[in-house]
C-alpha cells in the first residue's frame, strides 16, 4: 500500500472533483440558456471523469472510495449549490471562476495527474468559465471587467480613473499640508513641503502605474506564448475549447464547431482568436501602454495635489490655511459630484461625503502636526 501522503492526496483530489461535478451539474440544471447548460453539463462530465480517475488511483493502492458519495460535498459547495438554485447561475459565476483560477495549477506537480492529462483540462476549465463570466450579463466581476492599467483603471472607466487619481493627490497633499501647518512652521516651509509632497506623490503614482502595466504586459505576453505552444502541440484540444466558448455565446453545436474548425486552420488567426476569447485582451496592445498610464497618473495626482498648496504661494498665516481649506473643499465637492456619475448616488450626497472624509483626514493630521510641533519644536 502507498504512503499515507498519497492516500490523503488522492482523497483530497477525489473530493475536489466530486464537488466540481456537483457544482457544474447544479449550474446546468439552473441555467435557462440551453447552450450554456450544455457547456456546464460537459464540464460536469469532465469533473466526473477526473473523480473516477482518482477513485481508480485509490483502488490501485487498496483504498475503498465512492466517488458519488454526497458526503464528499463540503459546506462551501453545498452553499454555492443552494445559491445557484435560489438566485441563479449568474449570482455565483464570479465565485466559480475565481475557484477555477485558484485550482488551475493544482495538478501541475502531481505525476499521476500529469500522465493522465488533468492539468491541461483544468486550465481549459479556467479559460472557459472565465469566458462565460465575461459574456454573461449579470455574471461580470470586477476582475473580469478590468483592463489592468494600474489600480485606478479597474473597470475600464476613464472617468473613474480620473476622479480617483485626482482624489488621491488632493486628500494626501491636503493632509500633508494641514499636518505641517498644525506644527506651526513658517509659510515658506509649508509651501515647500506641499510642493515636495506633490512631486513625490505624483512620481510615486507614475512609477507604480508603469510597473503595474509593464508587469501586466509581461504576464500577457507569457500567456500568449503558452497559448501558442499549446496550439502547436494540441490543436484538437484548443479547437474543443473554441467550440465550448462559442457555444457559451449562444451558437449551436454545428455552428460553433464549424467556426472553430475554420479558425484553427490558420494558426495566426487561431492564436489571435484564442487570446481574445480565452485570455480577454488584444494581443496587439497587451493591456495598454505603460508610459501612457504613468504620465496619466502623474498628471492626475498633480492636478489634485495643487489645490491645497497653491494658496500658500499667495497668502500667509491663518488666511493661507483657510484659503487652502476652502479651495480644497471646492475640489472635494467637484470630485464627489464626479463619483456620483458612475456610482448612481445623488451629487449632493457624494459631494458632502467626499468633503467630510477629506476634512476628517486633514483634521487628524492637523492635530498630529500640532502635537509633533509642540514636542519637537517646543
Amino acid at each position: 500500500m502507498s504512503g499515507t501522503d498519497d492516500v490523503q492526496r488522492y482523497t483530497t483530489n477525489l473530493r475536489g472533483e466530486v464537488e466540481g461535478s456537483a457544482l457544474y451539474t447544479a449550474l446546468a440544471e439552473a441555467e435557462q440558456d440551453p447552450h450554456l447548460a450544455e457547456v456546464y453539463r460537459r464540464l460536469a462530465a469532465v469533473e466526473s471523469a477526473h473523480a473516477e480517475f482518482w477513485h481508480k488511483q485509490l483502488a490501485r493502492i487498496g483504498v475503498e472510495s465512492n466517488p458519488t458519495n454526497p458526503r464528499h460535498l463540503g459546506a462551501r459547495t453545498r452553499a454555492l449549490i443552494w445559491l445557484i438554485r435560489r438566485f441563479g447561475p449568474q449570482f455565483v459565476l464570479p465565485t466559480v471562476s475565481a475557484l477555477e483560477r485558484r485550482d488551475s495549477g493544482q495538478y501541475d506537480t502531481q505525476p499521476e495527474a500529469v500522465a493522465g492529462g488533468l492539468p491541461r483540462a483544468e486550465r481549459s476549465h479556467r479559460r472557459i468559465v472565465w469566458a462565460i463570466e465575461r459574456a454573461v450579463p449579470g455574471g461580470l466581476s470586477g476582475t473580469a471587467l478590468a483592463r489592468l492599467e494600474g489600480r485606478h483603471r479597474a473597470g475600464g472607466n476613464a472617468l473613474r480613473a480620473a476622479v480617483l487619481g485626482a482624489n488621491d493627490g488632493l486628500v494626501s497633499n491636503l493632509s500633508l499640508v494641514m499636518g505641517v501647518a498644525g506644527a506651526a512652521v513658517s509659510d515658506s516651509a509649508i509651501l515647500l513641503t506641499g510642493l515636495a509632497g506633490l512631486a513625490a506623490g505624483a512620481c510615486s503614482m507614475a512609477m507604480g502605474e508603469w510597473l503595474s502595466v509593464t508587469s501586466a504586459r509581461e504576464l500577457n505576453q507569457r500567456q500568449i506564448d503558452v497559448e501558442s505552444d499549446e496550439l502547436e502541440r494540441m490543436p484538437e484540444e484548443e479547437k474543443e475549447e473554441l467550440v465550448l466558448i462559442y457555444r457559451s455565446k449562444g451558437l449551436g453545436e454545428p455552428e460553433a464547431r464549424a467556426l472553430a474548425e475554420r479558425l484553427i486552420a490558420n494558426k495566426h488567426t487561431a492564436l489571435d482568436t484564442l487570446v481574445r476569447e480565452e485570455l480577454g485582451f488584444d494581443p496587439e496592445e497587451l493591456g495598454g501602454s505603460a508610459w501612457t498610464a504613468a504620465l496619466s497618473s502623474f498628471a492626475l495626482f498633480a492636478v489634485g495635489a495643487i489645490f491645497p498648496v497653491a494658496p500658500f504661494a499667495v497668502f500667509s498665516g491663518l488666511h493661507a490655511v483657510l484659503a487652502s481649506l476652502a479651495l480644497s473643499g471646492l475640489a472635494l465637492v467637484l470630485i464627489g459630484a464626479g463619483t456620483s456619475l458612475y456610482t448612481g448616488r445623488s451629487m449632493a450626497y457624494s459631494a458632502v461625503r467626499q468633503v467630510l472624509f477629506g476634512f476628517a483626514a486633514a483634521g487628524v493630521t492637523y492635530g498630529l502636526g500640532g502635537l509633533a510641533g509642540a514636542t519637537v519644536l517646543g
